[in-house]
């Protein structure tokens, strides 16, 4: 997980959520804490930047003028470029820190380096730790501006000369083609979202497609594979749905499934939900 001077949660409810990430303080939307109270009025009386939505998916930051464009955080060696985006996005699910260090510990256990498909990819925090692990990884993102976001990263993490193909691309495209193409996996990460488009308009529904990609990805690593992880964050899912996913799709007759609500804990000690993991491992 993140050191406390590198990410906290100080409080959350009335739909937002106030976090610092580094030395900034933000306040942004938080559908999962629609409904309940703020825990500690207080902490919400310093914040650097508040981020409203617009139109959709777009917002206004505001209050921000005294920070940086850019600035970054630590996880272990990993080093991670974080902005204000117009989505409200910083560039980083805090949640996801422990799935890194479970890749870690999954890449280091392994008898020779394993062969990652990061699907979904983001900015690449997945990518950095199985690569910095001593994996070789093919980071794959819809987004072009995003891929270049997860290079920066892995520059500034000192992993510029480590093997990572960055592919943008469709995931769904991308497992097919591997597939025509004879291309096998020792694990796949995969971190979908609920509604999604490739560069060239592709349309993803996870409600729709997961099946059916999952089961695609247990052909890439059939045979080899060492751990797959799956998260989700689409309300309605829940850890047994995404076990139950893992073990129909992958057709697994070996290996150890488990699946928990992801969660990020408050200074106040509540919990805020965050999703979703499954995470299939050999042994």
């Amino acid at each position: 997980m993140f050191t406390r001077d590198q990410y906290q949660l100080w409080d959350f409810g009335d739909g937002r959520r106030l976090e610092s990430f580094g030395p900034w303080r933000l306040d942004r939307p938080c559908p999962t804490a629609e409904g309940m109270p703020q825990a500690d009025p207080e902490a919400w009386q310093r914040i650097d930047a508040r981020f409203e939505r617009t139109d959709g998916e777009n917002g206004q930051w505001s209050g921000g003028d005294a920070m940086p464009e850019t600035w970054t955080i630590a996880h272990g060696a990993l080093r991670l470029e974080l902005k204000c985006s117009p989505f409200g996005h910083v560039g980083v699910f805090a949640e996801q820190a422990a799935n890194w260090d479970w890749i870690t510990g999954q890449v280091e256990a392994s008898a020779e380096p394993p062969k990652v498909l990061n699907l979904f990819a983001y900015t690449g925090g997945s990518t950095l730790a199985a690569a910095a692990a001593g994996a070789e990884v093919v980071h794959v993102d819809a987004a072009r501006n995003t891929v270049a976001w997860a290079r920066r990263n892995a520059e500034l993490s000192g992993l510029a000369d480590a093997p990572i193909r960055w592919i943008a691309e469709d995931a769904r495209k991308f497992v097919r083609r591997e597939l025509d193409r004879g291309n096998t996996y020792d694990a796949v990460i995969l971190d979908p979202p609920s509604y999604g488009h490739g560069p060239r308009g592709e349309v993803w529904q996870l409600s729709q497609h997961l099946a059916g990609l999952v089961a695609m990805c247990g052909r890439l690593t059939a045979g080899r594979r060492r751990f797959m992880l799956v998260t989700c964050h689409t309300p309605g899912v829940g850890p047994d749905d995404l076990a139950r996913l893992l073990v129909a799709d992958l057709g697994v007759s070996a290996g150890h499934v488990t699946a928990a609500a992801m969660s990020l804990d408050a200074t106040t000690g509540r919990k805020l939900s965050s999703g979703v993991v499954a995470r299939w491992e050999l042994g």
